[in-house]
């Protein structure tokens, strides 16, 4: 890893590369098998705090169950994964039910930190808690109905309400999907419901024409509100799940001013190719500094990875290959 002086892991971009984001040389930067009891660690969500990073991992272990757990790391790239998944309390909610949990994301809003997650609650819902040091967690209610997926919340209140994207779905592997936008005026009661973006025709973009799903927080940018998503294609060895980015208006995110037309990130490489999912690259953290952005993604629902780029590019990229 190159030497910065900045806060986020960074590689500077291989001199034979030409693409907009390019993977750390060192992927995958957690295995599948770094807890004991783990069948797999993917999709999972990091933040800065205090003089590191800390984060909130799916790990699945070996009979399957799916659950979060609590991780800490200096330098974002070695982590410290608890071997017990997190125990909630109640938060605003006595119901905190849950069946399953999985594909959290993160955020510091106003005091504390939000962790939202797909929870098993007669099928899939999306599940809200906050922790003040990631240590001790408090589960709210389920934001939404079944069936739904990728809740991801904004960083900031919009217009003096929570805002979160997710995507209406069903009970099984989904063959659509759309992100919607939710608001709440108290991480309790969610309504408003707007939708954001919808899958592309095939012609158009075919690598997002299935479903597509909102990954890491939004980030905040003088030009807009720049999120990475995933899209899916089903091709005949099933879904194939690629990185893209959109740019949303600050003030109505509804209003989206720039869409990927081509992919920025897709499965190329043998970890992202080969696991127990194959074919997925799917983003869920992002990391900045300055200019620089750092992705986590899950790979093939196996392992995790991260890749690099520079805010500015992809921004100028989204406007000259926009649908």
């Amino acid at each position: 890893m190159t030497t910065q002086s900045v806060m986020i892991p960074w590689q500077d971009r291989p001199e034979d590369c030409n693409d907009i984001m390019w993977r750390f040389s060192e992927n995958p930067i957690i295995n599948r098998y770094a807890i004991p009891t783990s069948n797999s660690i993917f999709n999972s969500a990091v933040i800065p705090f205090e003089d590191g990073f800390a984060g909130v991992f799916r790990c699945d272990n070996k009979a399957v169950q799916m659950n979060i757990f609590a991780g800490f790391s200096k330098d974002g790239i070695n982590w410290d994964i608890n071997h017990d998944p997190i125990e909630m309390k109640a938060g605003n909610t006595e119901m905190i039910e849950s069946d399953y949990k999985y594909d959290p994301r993160v955020t510091f809003i106003e005091d504390r930190y939000w962790i939202t997650w797909c929870n098993g609650y007669n099928g899939p819902t999306i599940g809200i808690g906050y922790t003040f040091d990631f240590k001790e967690f408090f589960q709210c209610e389920n934001a939404f109905l079944p069936f739904n997926r990728n809740g991801v919340l904004f960083p900031e209140k919009i217009n003096g309400k929570y805002a979160m994207l997710s995507r209406p779905s069903d009970n099984g592997h989904t063959p659509f999907g759309d992100i919607y936008i939710s608001y709440s005026p108290d991480m309790k009661y969610w309504g408003e419901h707007r939708c954001v973006m919808k899958v592309t025709p095939f012609e158009d973009s075919a690598w997002q024409c299935t479903k597509i799903g909102g990954g890491p927080v939004p980030i905040k940018t003088e030009e807009g509100w720049l999120l990475f998503y995933h899209g899916v294609i089903n091709t005949c060895r099933g879904f194939r799940y690629s990185m893209g980015a959109a740019l949303l208006d600050l003030e109505d995110p509804t209003k989206v001013l720039y869409r990927t037309k081509p992919y920025l990130l897709a499965p190329a490489e043998i970890y992202e190719l080969t696991g127990d999912v194959p074919n997925v690259v799917f983003p869920c953290a992002a990391l900045t500094e300055g200019d620089k952005v750092t992705v986590y993604y899950g790979a093939a629902d196996t392992v995790v990875a991260i890749a690099f780029g520079y805010i500015s590019e992809i921004i100028d990229f989204m406007k000259k290959n926009s649908i």
